[in-house]
């Protein structure tokens, strides 16, 4: 989906200011709201994708204003009323309730299909894709030709799993693009951005 969350390339918000000796929580909370997200996906049923789309999905507004962990916070939230575990009701009175979950069970990616539609070498294009759920291709980046760089194992497709439409594992690609087709002559011209993407947002160009 397209929101504020995708701020790849985007312009406008300030520098990005590094703390020195940023402690890993800056409050107690945060930790506590790291361990429970944690065990939601064994409790919850739900995936890595999904929480995603969940912490995508705060309004805009709150996602600019809220620190990093309230993000977790607000997403973890909406999935556990998702996921009926616990109400809006019982949240607003600090009481939670309901039935656990078992975890589906987690195999490793099988290896890559021996027959697949792009190589390495080969230039592609980035679809032009405005989903209305998850997806991991940043806007930055569509419409934009690239290079193949490597080809990894299949992995689930983030964008089906994320609403519970199953693995539909295919094939990611290691694209290279430059600098100056995503940001224009302006851009250095001995820079590049590496992205990993799933066979289902490439095209050939």
């Amino acid at each position: 989906m397209n929101g504020v969350h995708d701020m790849g390339g985007m312009q406008g918000f300030g520098p990005v200011v590094a703390e020195a000796d940023e402690p890993v929580f800056h409050a107690p909370w945060e930790g506590r709201v790291h361990a429970l997200t944690g065990a939601g996906f064994r409790f919850g049923g739900w995936n890595i994708d999904a929480w995603r789309h969940a912490l995508e999905r705060v309004p805009p507004a709150d996602y600019l204003r809220i620190s990093y962990y309230e993000r977790w916070l607000e997403g973890f939230t909406e999935l556990l009323v998702g996921a009926r575990l616990v109400s809006r009701e019982e949240l607003a009175r600090r009481r939670a309730g309901g039935v656990a979950r078992p975890l589906a069970a987690v195999t490793e990616a099988p290896p890559t299909r021996g027959e697949t539609p792009f190589a390495v070498g080969q230039q592609v294009r980035a679809k032009t894709l405005n989903p209305g759920g998850h997806t991991r291709l940043p806007r930055y980046v569509r419409g934009r030709l690239g290079k193949i760089t490597a080809q990894h194992r299949d992995q689930v497709f983030a964008d089906a799993n994320a609403s519970g439409h199953g693995a539909h594992r295919q094939p990611v690609y290691q694209v290279r693009f430059e600098a100056r087709e995503l940001w224009g002559e302006a851009a250095d011209p001995n820079s590049a951005v590496y992205l990993d993407l799933w066979e289902a947002y490439l095209e050939p160009a």
